[in-house]
């Protein structure tokens, strides 16, 4: 169980990204009083987590509704994972981790960033769906594991929360320098767990045994 909320919390802390988050909740939020930018990232952290959290629950049946296996699941997760990984590891931004550059600007004329770009794409955008989704897949039919995944993925939009509070204090305490660091490390980690994913999937799918 702590193996599995091990890798759940390093994966969703990779993915979500909640010290890069706040670096960009800190510039959208530069004109806004103390007291707007508190309810904003709390009311942003809490939409995020009903939007995972539902994931959570029902999106192993939607893809299943779909027709979509657990092998395919989890190498299609890993190569969305990897790719995430390996953009951290060069300190690039993507659409599934961030905002593009039309929702940026629109973000900037909003008085209320909260929905969004804050809860969606920010904090639950493509990478967390599916990082969250993969994880709950993992642990499925044991309700343990899945306790796990679910409370790392509490625990890392708790950090997500602090690092929004403190967005100012963080980024000035961290630097640019600091926060990629730690980008790059976590994109390292997320890279060697994709891999893994996708070496599962396969082995699963039983393509390598035909």
């Amino acid at each position: 169980m702590i193996e599995i909320a091990g890798l759940a919390f390093t994966t969703l802390f990779a993915t979500i990204g909640p010290f890069g988050v706040s670096a960009m909740f800190a510039a959208l939020t530069a004109s806004a009083t103390t007291e707007e930018r508190r309810s904003m990232a709390v009311r942003g952290t809490l939409i995020a987590a009903a939007i995972l959290l539902g994931f959570a629950l029902i999106g192993e049946h939607l893809l299943t509704s779909f027709g979509i296996s657990l092998a395919a699941l989890r190498t299609a997760g890993g190569i969305l994972l990897l790719l995430i990984g390996i953009e951290k590891v060069f300190a690039r931004s993507t659409s599934g981790t961030s905002t593009t550059e039309a929702e940026e600007q629109e973000a900037v004329t909003k008085e209320d960033i909260s929905v969004f770009p804050l809860a969606t794409p920010l904090l639950a955008g493509p990478g967390a769906m599916g990082a969250t989704i993969l994880l709950m897949a993992e642990a499925e039919g044991d309700f343990a594991h899945q306790l796990a995944v679910v409370g790392a993925l509490v625990a890392i939009l708790l950090i997500a929360l602090f690092a929004l509070l403190s967005a100012s204090k963080l980024q000035k305490y961290l630097g640019v320098i600091g926060m990629h660091v730690i980008g790059r490390v976590m994109g390292v980690l997320l890279s060697a767990l994709a891999v893994q994913f996708i070496f599962d999937g396969i082995a699963q799918s039983g393509l390598l045994s035909r």
